[in-house]
Parts: structure tokens; sequence; C-alpha cells
């Protein structure tokens, strides 16, 4: 039951990865927390770990996912470089740090700030402007100094630290800055690996600083079945949801995207 669930919500991650930009974190961090928990005891070395496994191991699925995902946009003519650089060089030097500083505070720590993080980025969506609608007329800005250094590390940063890959960042960002849907979420997939890979890589070295010993099946704090798991399930939501690339309407995407964010809020406040 373990792996059949992890194959079906990995399937979920795939589809999010290329329809919203979601690499996997959203999805993978609750559910995999949740069961490592309920498989493991609360003084098991696992369960002591559990959180720190579930981003980690969503790092590590993200990787896959933003590079299919990506190519999958590419081959759509959907990505748009002056979006992508140096934004996502910036993005990867705050996510060596996020991963740094995540390895020395607890599991709870970061559950608390993944559940704070999803609450203020919802409110934002729906009482700032610019997000949910947008006038027809309106035609994408560049980027300033600003967002593309200082928003960038700090995207990367908090990112890695919690797990998510950035996209609940990138996307309003850039759909404030005048993208539609499509474009916002497919830049969010390229944007998300210096995430993963800086996430993954970290999680794997310092994992050797700590007391405990999680298993053959591991390396450093990533879980190798689960990993490969939820690939597979990936694997399978990314090609179901390639037909429906940019034929969602854009005020039904920005919505939809929302009411996700909600629904992954709930289920790491209850788990």
């Amino acid at each position: 039951m373990f792996y059949l669930l992890l194959t079906l919500f990995g399937c979920m991650t795939g589809a999010t990865a290329v329809l919203f930009g979601f690499g996997g974190g959203f999805v993978v961090v609750p559910l995999l927390y949740r069961m490592l928990m309920t498989s493991n005891g609360a003084g098991d070395s696992i369960g002591q770990s559990a959180m720190h496994i579930a981003v980690a191991t969503s790092t590590c699925v993200m990787i896959v996912n933003a590079l299919v995902a990506t190519a999958k946009h590419r081959r759509a003519g959907n990505l748009i470089r002056d979006y992508l650089w140096p934004l996502g060089g910036y993005i990867g030097v705050g996510a060596v740090v996020g991963a740094i500083a995540a390895m020395w505070v607890s599991g709870e720590v970061i559950r608390y700030a993944f559940i704070a993080y999803l609450g203020v980025t919802i409110l934002d969506c729906l009482l700032r402007r610019g997000f949910l609608t947008q006038t027809d007329n309106e035609s994408p800005r560049r980027l300033g100094r600003a967002e593309v250094s200082g928003g960038g590390v700090g995207i990367g940063a908090i990112a890695t630290f919690l797990g998510v890959g950035g996209s609940v960042m990138t996307v309003p960002l850039l759909r404030r800055f005048g993208l539609s849907m499509t474009q916002a979420t497919s830049m969010a997939n390229p944007l998300s690996l210096p995430v993963a890979v800086a996430g993954t890589l970290t999680y794997m070295g310092m994992a050797g600083f700590t007391e405990f010993d999680l298993g053959a099946w591991f390396i450093g704090y990533v879980d190798l079945l689960a990993f490969a798991v939820l690939t597979m399930g990936s694997l399978l939501g990314i090609r179901l949801a390639t037909p429906w690339i940019g034929r969602i309407p854009d005020r039904v995407h920005a919505r939809v995207y929302v009411g996700l964010l909600m629904l992954v809020l709930l289920s790491m406040c209850f788990s």
C-alpha cells in the first residue's frame, strides 16, 4: 500500500509539474512526511528524520520532473530566455545557502515554516492585484536588477530550505510582470532545477554529519526506493498531462493554482 500510494501521488506530481510548475515538493513533502511518521515510530531514526527525508527525496524527484517538463515546454515554445537567465544563476546561489541552513534545524521547524510560507503565499495571490486576473492588453515587462539578484537568491534559499522547488515564488513573480499562467508555470520548471540539484547534493553530503543510520536504501537523507517509485509515477503523470499544455484558460489556470496551494496547506496542518 505504501508504494502504491507513492506511485499514485508520483503521477500527480508529474501532472502538476507540467501544468503548474510544481516540481513535486508541494505533493511529495507532506505525503512522504505523513507516511514515514505512520510507518516508523517517533523514536525511530527514520521517524526523527522524517521531515528531512521528505524534503531531500522531494528535491531529488524534482530534478527528473523539472528536466522532463522543461523539455516538453521548450518543444511547445513556452520558454522565454530573458526570464530564465541570470535569474536561474542567482537562484542556484541561494539554493546552496538554504540547503545548508535546513540541515541545522529540526524537522518541526521546517514543517511549520512550510505551513507559514504557504499561508502567506495564498493570501498574497488572493489579495494582491495581478495574479488571479490580468488585462487583455497587458504586455510582459522585464525583471529589474533587484528581482533578478536579491529575488533570485531569496527564492533559492527559501525554496531549498522548504524543499518546494521555488515555483510558489517564481510563478507569482513572473505573473505580476505580465506573463500568462502558461508561460509563468512553464518557466518555473527550469528555474526549479538549481534548487533541486543544490538541495539534493547538499542533503546527500551533509547527512554524514548526523548521528542517524537510516539504512542501506538511503544516500544521505534521500530515500532511494521512494525516489524510484515516485519518479516512475511522475513520468506517467507528465505523459498524461502534456496534451493540456496551453489549453487551460488563463483565469481558470490561476484559480486552480491557488486552490492546489490551499489543499497542500490543509494537508500539512493536519499531518
